[in-house]
């Protein structure tokens, strides 16, 4: 008689070989369909402004740089250069974002991007960006692809759709490594053993990304010093963490089930709210034995309830920067509508885990 347990991380299983990797795979093919055209942009870009260099290169299969949001929504990270003249300044004025402020001393003519930086001397994210919006589209007219991509309006982001299919959106930033913010100093928690002081080390060397985009937890009521400001990131330092055990076959697992079905009106989940959701299962679950593939069943079904409790209590916290809420700004209905999907594929997978041979 084969335990609950095991039967269920055996239909798991089955489903990671079987529909986790059709969708990965699928999603490679779009992922090179993507890039192709991105590149070819970004090429043009960098023809009328060689400040925007393109940073988007494949190493070991994935494209540097690349987040996948949805099967059919990605973000490019274009990484700029030279930010040394600038101090980094986040004193948690503003939750989940930081301002780059010219050094002391510092002439601003020393700066690369001297027309961006404002009378009181911080480097404006929104003024590259909307620089980088412009070439963009002058780009998109003049490219190979100009048949199949075009520029997304009504938004201050730079977005293309690609062949009416996909939509991606390219996020020019800075990579700030050998420091840690100071918006994450509480990380790691002093009272849970895990992930450790060498994967810390690691993980604080990984650093962040300073990301020129709209910041959601100022919610529309923008002043100037707040769209200046950049978005803090932790994409690298986050896929440190998840190395080791079961941890990315499970998010895998919650990735596929996310796209077959929850994937609903009001976009109220996406991947990397269950990326972060892994994260706190990791330290409610420190032990690498905790992780191992028998437990696979186990962290699924408690990472399942958690996001069922955050989309009751409508609040997500981001893994580094607690404060920062990642449901802000969604409808409360999506949010009610995603707990009772969530809860009926949670029963279903706990009561009959052979259901997963249909989800």
């Amino acid at each position: 008689m084969i335990s609950a347990q095991a039967k269920l991380v055996y239909h798991l299983n089955k489903y990671y070989g079987e529909k986790c990797q059709s969708r990965k795979g699928a999603i490679s093919k779009t992922i090179r369909e993507v890039c192709k055209v991105v590149s070819d942009v970004l090429k043009e870009v960098e023809v009328q402004e060689p400040r925007f260099i393109s940073s988007l290169s494949e190493m070991d299969n994935r494209f540097e740089g690349l987040e996948v949001t949805s099967p059919t929504e990605f973000e490019v990270v274009l990484y700029l250069n030279q930010m040394g003249v600038f101090n980094f300044v986040d004193d948690g004025s503003l939750p989940g974002c930081a301002v780059l402020k010219l050094s002391d001393g510092r002439k601003r003519s020393m700066s690369l991007w001297v027309e961006f930086i404002t009378a009181s001397g911080y480097l404006s994210a929104r003024k590259i960006r909307s620089r980088f919006q412009t070439l963009v589209a002058q780009a998109v007219d003049k490219c190979s692809y100009r048949d199949v991509v075009k520029m997304v309006s009504d938004t201050s982001e730079v977005r293309l759709r690609i062949r009416d299919r996909y939509v991606v959106q390219i996020t020019p930033a800075f990579k700030c490594t050998g420091i840690w913010p100071r918006s994450a100093s509480h990380w790691p928690l002093p009272h849970i053993p895990w992930p450790g002081p060498n994967r810390v080390a690691e993980v604080k060397a990984e650093g962040f990304n300073l990301l020129s985009k709209e910041c959601y937890s100022l919610n529309g009521k923008q002043s100037s010093a707040e769209s200046d400001a950049w978005v803090l990131q932790f994409a690298e330092a986050e896929n440190r963490l998840l190395l080791g055990g079961c941890r990315k076959k499970c998010l895998s697992v919650l990735k596929t089930l996310r796209d077959r079905h929850l994937e609903l009106p009001g976009q109220p989940l996406n991947n990397y709210h269950m990326k972060s959701l892994v994260s706190y299962e990791c330290e409610k679950h420190p032990r690498e034995s905790d992780w191992d593939e028998s437990c696979l069943g186990d962290r699924l079904n408690g990472i399942l309830l958690q996001l069922i409790s955050c989309l009751q209590c409508r609040r997500c916290p981001h893994y580094f920067l607690p404060t920062l809420d990642l449901f802000q700004g969604k409808p409360h209905s999506a949010l009610e509508n995603a707990a009772k999907q969530t809860w009926r594929l949670a029963r279903e997978i706990l009561t009959n885990p052979k259901s997963l041979e249909k989800l």
